[in-house]
């Protein structure tokens, strides 16, 4: 098969893909969060065997813990943080008038007076900012449920889910044998680094990035209920969630988490003031410790170019594309690194005088050292 041929073999097969994504979107949900469940877990898998468990009694122990922790979660934890979310809402107007009253009592004259001159109304542009973000963010909210699960229900979620990373999870190892006995011959060992640093990728941010960010919640939430916080279950979840988007999470969650400890504890600014502390020692406990260990340098995701999958790839697919944007956009980062690297050492870079034995072709990982994997 001449290059042309299979250039247009591989354009095709990657339009199929994509269409079949498109077309499927509405019922893929339960099936990409159990593929995704059994690649999270298949290092735990892993490591269970090589201490002499077999492989299904594995699976069946990682799947039960999990289902239990998920169903713990769905009882307990999410009709809490859903309650405290509904009252923050409501309370949310009484909030904006007390920091208001606040600001007046604190802020110096000069700067009344430069508010005044200028014809601001500080009290109804907050209201009216706080109004347009919960509006986004309850039809943002609303949008994915009915999206996701005007087809695919909680029920078939719970259901499917579990089934199909049990089995996913059972047979990983077989499928991946399976799958590189189908690479053609010639490039069976490109494909091969090319995969490895796709994983090293994935692992790193699907597993390591996740990990991250369910400490960070669990510190966030733990930290500012202890400091007496009102909605504080909420407001740490929350900004754990979103701390895959760097800065994010800190950001949204430390003015919610501040403007609330200011109307609820002022004029106690020590109250106020761990609040604070709490956000600063998760940064800096994330900064320095959670993510050099968990994540290191393996990602390769630029956060614009993370938050612009995610928003291309929701827009796209819905929430499936949500679900899809991160490992596609991994993928897509290490191909393009990898054709780069091609560029680098072909004679359309180094000219008609230096042909490609000038400098060999690097293999994929050599294109960008990948931290080790210690998800294992």
């Amino acid at each position: 098969m001449t290059l042309q041929r299979q250039i247009g073999f591989w354009i095709g097969a990657l339009l199929f893909v994509v269409l079949a994504l498109w077309l499927l979107s509405p019922i893929l949900l339960p099936f990409l969060a159990g593929l995704a469940l059994a690649y999270f877990l298949d290092p735990v898998a892993d490591w269970l065997e090589r201490r002499g468990l077999p492989r299904l009694a594995a699976t069946m122990l990682i799947l039960i813990a999990a289902v239990l922790v998920v169903v713990l979660a769905l009882v307990v934890l999410i009709p809490a943080v859903g309650n405290q979310l509904a009252k923050l809402a409501a309370d949310l107007p009484n909030m904006l008038k007390g920091v208001t009253e606040q600001f007046d009592q604190l802020a110096p004259q000069w700067l009344k007076d430069l508010i005044a001159s200028t014809g601001t109304d500080v009290q109804g542009n907050l209201s009216d900012i706080a109004s347009k973000g919960l509006t986004l963010f309850i039809t943002l909210f609303s949008s994915v449920i009915s999206g996701s699960m005007a087809v695919v229900n909680v029920v078939s979620l719970l259901i499917v889910t579990p089934i199909v990373a049990f089995y996913l999870l059972a047979d990983w190892d077989r499928m991946v044998a399976i799958i590189d006995g189908w690479l053609p011959r010639d490039h069976a060992e490109t494909i091969r680094a090319i995969f490895r640093d796709i994983d090293t990728s994935l692992a790193g941010f699907i597993r390591g990035q996740g990990t991250v960010c369910l400490l960070l919640g669990t510190f966030y939430a733990v930290g500012l209920s202890l400091a007496g916080l009102k909605f504080g279950l909420a407001i740490g979840i929350v900004a754990g969630a979103l701390t895959f988007i760097p800065y994010a999470g800190a950001l949204i969650g430390g003015v919610l988490a501040i403007g609330v400890a200011i109307f609820q504890f002022m004029p106690d600014y020590m109250s106020i003031l761990i609040v604070v502390g709490v956000f600063a020692l998760g940064q800096f406990i994330e900064g320095n410790i959670l993510s050099p260990k968990l994540v290191g340098e393996s990602i390769g995701l630029h956060p614009v170019w993370l938050m612009f999958a995610l928003f291309a790839f929701g827009y796209i697919f819905g929430f499936v594309g949500l679900l899809l944007a991160v490992p596609l956009a991994a993928v897509t980062g290490v191909l393009v690194r990898f054709a780069l690297g091609k560029y680098l050492h072909s004679n359309l870079y180094l000219g008609t005088d230096k042909g490609p034995e000038a400098l060999p072709p690097p293999a994929p990982s050599e294109i960008r050292k990948p931290a080790k994997r210690r998800v294992k």
